[in-house]
This record gives C-alpha cells, sequence and structure tokens, in this order.
C-alpha cells in the first residue's frame, strides 16, 4: 500500500520533476543513482527549509545588534547628560560654599564696623552728657549772677532813699555825699563785672548749643549708618540661614526640635554666642541693643545648624562615577520573587568604587549579614542610621568614630545582589526612609 502511494506521489510530480539519474563512472564500471520526483521534492524542501532558516536567523541577529546598539547609545546619552548635570551641580555647590564664605568675611567685617561705631556712640554719649552738665552749671552761673545784681540795685535803691531822708545824724553833707559816690561807684563796678560774666556764660551757653546741636547731628548719622550696617547683616545671615532650615524641613525633620538637641549634647569647640548687655545707668535700652542681640542669636542658630549639618547624613557615599539603578519603595524582585519593598537607593558603579561615610558617627556593625554581604551601619546623632551594602572590602572596625566624608569600604556584589553596586539606607528611629529625601535636601547648600 505504501508503495503505491509512492507511485501515485511519483507520477502526480513526474510533470515537474522528471527523474533525475547521476552516473558514477570508475574504472572497472560505471554506476547510476535514480532521482525519483518525490525524492527531489523532499530535497528541494529540505534546502528550502535551511535556507529559510539561515535567512531568519541572521535577520534575527541582526535585529538584536541593532537594538543593543540603539540601547548602547541611549545609556551612553543618559550617561553624558547625568554626569553633564552632575557637574553642573557641583559647579552650583562650590558657587554657593563661595557665597557663604564671602557672605561670612562680610558679616565679620560689618560686626567688627558695628563694634566701632558703638564705642563711637558711647563716646559721642558721654560727651553730650557732661556739656549739658556744662551748660547747666553755666545757666545757674547766669541766673545767680542776675539775682546777684538785682540784690545789688535793690541795695543800691535802698541807700540812696536812706541818704535822702537821712537827719539828725552827726556826718555832714559832705560826708553823706562822699559815702554816696563810693557806694554808686561799687555798686556800678560790681554792675559791670556781673554784666561781664553775663556775656561770657551766654557765650559759653551759646557755644554749648552748637556744641550739643553738631553732637546731635552727629548722633543721627551714626545711628543711620548704623541702621545700614545692620540691615545688611540681618539679610546677609537671612541668606544664610534660611537655605539650613529649609534643608532640615526638606529632610523631614523639625530645626526647633533639632537645635534643642544640638544645645544639650553640644560638646565640641566654640560655644552659644552671649547677648551683648551694655550699661544705660537706668535709661532704656538702646534699639541697636536689641537688633545686635537677634543677630547674635542668628549666628548662633546657624552654627548650631552646621554642627547638626556634620551629623545628619547629607553627603554622598559615592563620588566617583556611577548610574542609579534602583530606588526606594516597591518594586519587582531582582530575583524574581514578586514585588517587595526596597528599603534603600542602588548606586552601580565599578568594582572597588570607594565608599565614603556621609555624616559623622560610630561604626556599630562591620561584617557579613545574610542579604546585604558585606554590610556597614554607621549610628549618627538624633537616632539616624545609615547602611552600606553589597561590598567588596570593609575598612573599618567596630566601635570605631568616622568623619564624613572618611572611606570606609568599597563597592562590591557580595550577598543577595546581581551585580556590582552599592545598596544605601537611611533610617529615623529604626524605620527606612528614602534616602534621596536627604541628598536632594542638601542640594541647595553643599
Amino acid at each position: 500500500m505504501l508503495s503505491r502511494l509512492n507511485n501515485r506521489i511519483n507520477a502526480a510530480l513526474e510533470p515537474h520533476l522528471p527523474e533525475q539519474r547521476l552516473f558514477l563512472k570508475s574504472d572497472t564500471e560505471t554506476r547510476f543513482i535514480r532521482l525519483r520526483p518525490l525524492t527531489q521534492a523532499i530535497t528541494i524542501g529540505v534546502a528550502s527549509m535551511a535556507l529559510g532558516w539561515m535567512i531568519f536567523a541572521t535577520a534575527l541577529i541582526m535585529l538584536d545588534s541593532i537594538s543593543a546598539g540603539s540601547s548602547r547609545e541611549q545609556v551612553q546619552r543618559q550617561q553624558t547628560l547625568y554626569e553633564e548635570r552632575l557637574n553642573a551641580l557641583s559647579i552650583d555647590r562650590d558657587l554657593r560654599v563661595e557665597e557663604a564664605a564671602s557672605a561670612q568675611m562680610r558679616f565679620n567685617a560689618a560686626l567688627g564696623q558695628v563694634s566701632l561705631m558703638q564705642a563711637r556712640l558711647l563716646a559721642a554719649e558721654d560727651s553730650w552728657h557732661e556739656l549739658q552738665i556744662g551748660i547747666d552749671v553755666i545757666q545757674g552761673t547766669l541766673r545767680r549772677t542776675i539775682k546777684e545784681r538785682d540784690q545789688a540795685l535793690g541795695a543800691a535803691e535802698l541807700a540812696a532813699a536812706e541818704l535822702e531822708n537821712q537827719t539828725g545824724t552827726a556826718r555832714t553833707e559832705t560826708g553823706r555825699m562822699r559815702d554816696t559816690e563810693v557806694t554808686l561807684e561799687l555798686i556800678t563796678a560790681a554792675l559791670d563785672d556781673t554784666s561781664k560774666q553775663r556775656d561770657v556764660a551766654l557765650g559759653a551757653a551759646d557755644r554749648a548749643a552748637i556744641r550739643a546741636e553738631d553732637i546731635l547731628r552727629q548722633k543721627r548719622d551714626l545711628e543711620a549708618r548704623n541702621n545700614r550696617i545692620f540691615t545688611q547683616l540681618e539679610e546677609a545671615l537671612t541668606i544664610s540661614v534660611e537655605p539650613l532650615e529649609n534643608m532640615f524641613n526638606e529632610a523631614g525633620m523639625d530645626p526647633d526640635e533639632l537645635l534643642r538637641s544640638v544645645r544639650e549634647g553640644y560638646g565640641g569647640q566654640g560655644g552659644p554666642m552671649s547677648p551683648i548687655v551694655l550699661s544705660t545707668a537706668g535709661q532704656p535700652p538702646f534699639p541697636e541693643e536689641g537688633r545686635a542681640n537677634a543677630i547674635l542669636e542668628g549666628l548662633d542658630r546657624m552654627n548650631m545648624y552646621r554642627i547638626a549639618a556634620e551629623k545628619v547624613p547629607f553627603a554622598m557615599p559615592v563620588k566617583d562615577s556611577f548610574r542609579w539603578t534602583s530606588g526606594f519603595g516597591n518594586r519587582q524582585d531582582p530575583t524574581g520573587w514578586g514585588t517587595r519593598m526596597h528599603e534603600g537607593a542602588d548606586m552601580a558603579g565599578a568594582y572597588g568604587t570607594a565608599i565614603y561615610a556621609t555624616a559623622d558617627g560610630v561604626i556599630e556593625f562591620a561584617g557579613w549579614q545574610s542579604g546585604y554581604g558585606r554590610l556597614i551601619r554607621i549610628r549618627h546623632a538624633y537616632g539616624i542610621q545609615t547602611r552600606y551594602a553589597h561590598l567588596a572590602q570593609i575598612r573599618v572596625e567596630v566601635g570605631q568614630r568616622v568623619s564624613r566624608g572618611e572611606r570606609i569600604g568599597d563597592m562590591g556584589n557580595s550577598g543577595r545582589s546581581t551585580g556590582t553596586h552599592l545598596h544605601y539606607e537611611i533610617r529615623l528611629g529604626g524605620r527606612a526612609v528614602n534616602p534621596m529625601t536627604f541628598i536632594k535636601a542638601a542640594n541647595n547648600v553643599f
């Protein structure tokens, strides 16, 4: 039955594929191979399938090559853009640092001018009080002189009346006249002296009034200059403190609570600035005193922020070239275990890239931990902890104190990892938070 089916198929294919014979000739004999239509059809079909598969495989390889080349170019472009952005951010950060340093220098210079102006103002106040006392003394002398003059005139009138009405005495008229003349000369001399003293006192009073007016004018000019200086200082302080407050607010930390913690545990160099207290001898305090104390409080606040910034992880753990590969939050598990919470940020770079501490702290763990691989945990102030996982090498020991920017390890691929990268975590009170919150908050300050 199979032979009949073959014959029918051969007969059907015979018009299209006639039977062929291949002759094989040797030295002793000649043989031939008969290629029937079915055999030719099968051979052609197999050859066509092989050729088609070769074409299809070649096309797939070419498409993969083109796609891979496009992806590499896109990644390269993204990496170039990211590096340009990082360079721009670095330049902007350097400019901010220079502006802050320049503002601090201007503030110190202005504070010196304020101290000098304050000393001059106090000296001017003392001079004004002395002149005021001198004017009061001169006015008292003038009033006393005028009173004595009036008394002398009254005595002269009484003496003249008594001489006119005097009778029955042993004195002669000539003696009375001589006594009257002597009395009048004495009175006239006393009046001349009193008039001269009055003129001298009036001149001194006029000069004192002019001097007092000049002192008041100098005082007004000094107050205007002090006001301009204080205004510049207040503006510079606002420009310096506001970015720090915004940085801590954006990081989810209460600035007032943070400053209270810094003051309670303050044990470093310097110290809180004491307010300015000037002796006013029972007088109300100067307005400049309140403004100066407000500026000192602002400087103390800025100093506390600076101390806190050293202890909060605002720095970057990787300073060499890298790329972000996974952020904080739910994601597809890279090993295929469904959706899971990713409690940190992943930064991929070259094997052995240096890893740095992002804030001052104490090493509380440095070793192998399941899942994390080689792990470093640093305990910082204010209940903050940072973690650096999948390291190739650990360069610190438990209990060691580290500073921000100090190298603590090398990037690697240890633990539950699919490639060389750093897994970076920040925890507040034991709860994982997004590290990018701290990194972005510090972009406008550092």
